[in-house]
């Protein structure tokens, strides 16, 4: 399932590097990145008058992941470049593989540059699915398996997709278009995986615009945050939810885990030093998380807790049950995806305004519902 998917490429278990030493397209490689990054732990960019160089780190072997140096289509190439891909920027023609990336292209005004995407029925927003309706934007099938003929025909100036480990990306590699490894999923920081529009931004003729957007979303994110370090109380939390036997628990270092350390909770798991989830059962779950204050989930089709129980009868045993402190995020209603990764200021904004009502008095939570 695609849901499911996005769910592991959020909170997958592994571990980041913060200096890039070598790997494949390395050359010459950046010890420190450019002040131009500031939060992004797999991010480097340097500008230059004629050029950009973005250096994107490989969370698995160490490294360099892949390297970018991106042009101004509207300028000859200069003799001296570095190693590395070339992009010609702005990107005009892309085909893209996920909702995440044409959400922030949205919001830079960049949406006209998406000229083919792949697993379409995942794709909501109305000028992807107009556009594909019409013919517009290119149907390029399945993203593990892309109809090679339809993006050759569509000659996209870039391909954006999220990278995994050892990828290889089959006959889509061979084609000689660039291949834009998305590894802000990766990022566990919340304001380092936002950081990453900046790279965006570059790529398609909108850093002005990109720099701004993550310039609020900073100070949004860092003023709740101070005001909710001011709380007297620290509610014990749990989120998600046993699903099919399993309960996937954030881990303690999780862009979860500290999204909610800074919105004034106390994280039941906050010790533990995985990046991504745990898989445990819950009897496992119970015995730490039975009276937690609060409970978040992400899911879908429960708006009430009888819901909640019928998914799964012993969940009336948490006292967050039992007190009525249940808050849950319908993912296919409230686009959680698509919006959070760039957004974290706005996650941060429910858990405040929940577990701290009397600080943020005027926010009203819009992704998380109260079940009653």
């Amino acid at each position: 399932m695609k849901r499911t998917t996005l769910i592991i490429l959020l909170f997958l278990p592994l571990l980041l590097t913060s200096c890039f030493k070598s790997g494949r397209g390395a050359g010459n490689v950046l010890e420190t990145q450019d002040s131009v990054i500031t939060a992004a732990k797999l991010l480097s960019m340097q500008r230059t008058a004629g050029y950009t160089v973005v250096t994107v780190g490989d969370p698995w072997k160490g490294g360099v992941l892949h390297r970018y140096v991106l042009v101004p289509r509207d300028a000859a190439l200069p003799e001296d470049l570095p190693e590395g891909t070339v992009v010609r920027t702005p990107v005009q023609q892309a085909l893209v593989y996920s909702s995440v990336h044409t959400s922030l292209m949205a919001e830079l005004g960049a949406l006209e540059a998406v000229r083919g995407v792949v697993d379409k029925q995942y794709f909501i927003d109305p000028f992807i699915t107009e556009g594909v309706a019409a013919g517009r934007i290119a149907d390029c099938g399945n993203s593990m398996n892309p109809t090679v003929e339809k993006v050759i025909d569509m000659q996209p100036d870039a391909i954006l997709l999220s990278p995994y480990q050892d990828a290889s990306y089959g006959q889509i590699a061979s084609l000689d278009i660039p291949i834009i490894e998305c590894a802000d999923y990766l990022e566990y920081d919340p304001l380092g995986r936002a950081e990453w529009m900046k790279f965006y931004g570059e790529l398609f003729g909108k850093r002005q615009e990109a720099d701004s957007l993550y310039h609020v979303i900073v100070n949004a994110y860092n003023t709740m945050k101070e005001t909710a370090a001011k709380a007297k109380s620290r509610p014990t939390v749990v989120t998600e939810m046993v699903i099919s036997g399993v309960w996937n628990v954030p881990g303690g270092e999780s862009y979860m885990a500290r999204i909610l350390k800074d919105a004034g909770g106390r994280y039941l798991w906050a010790d533990d030093k995985n990046t991504g989830s745990l898989a445990l059962d819950f009897n496992q779950v119970l015995a730490v998380a039975q009276n937690a204050d609060y409970w978040f989930i992400k899911w879908t089709n429960i708006n009430t807790l009888k819901d909640l129980q019928g998914a799964y009868d012993l969940n009336k045993e948490m006292a967050a049950f039992k007190n009525k402190h249940v808050y849950v995020c319908d993912t296919d209603k409230t686009r959680f995806f698509d919006r959070i990764p760039f957004h974290p200021d706005v996650l941060l904004r429910e858990f405040a305004a929940i577990l701290h009502p009397e600080l943020f008095p005027d926010v009203k939570p819009q992704m998380y519902h109260h079940l009653d």
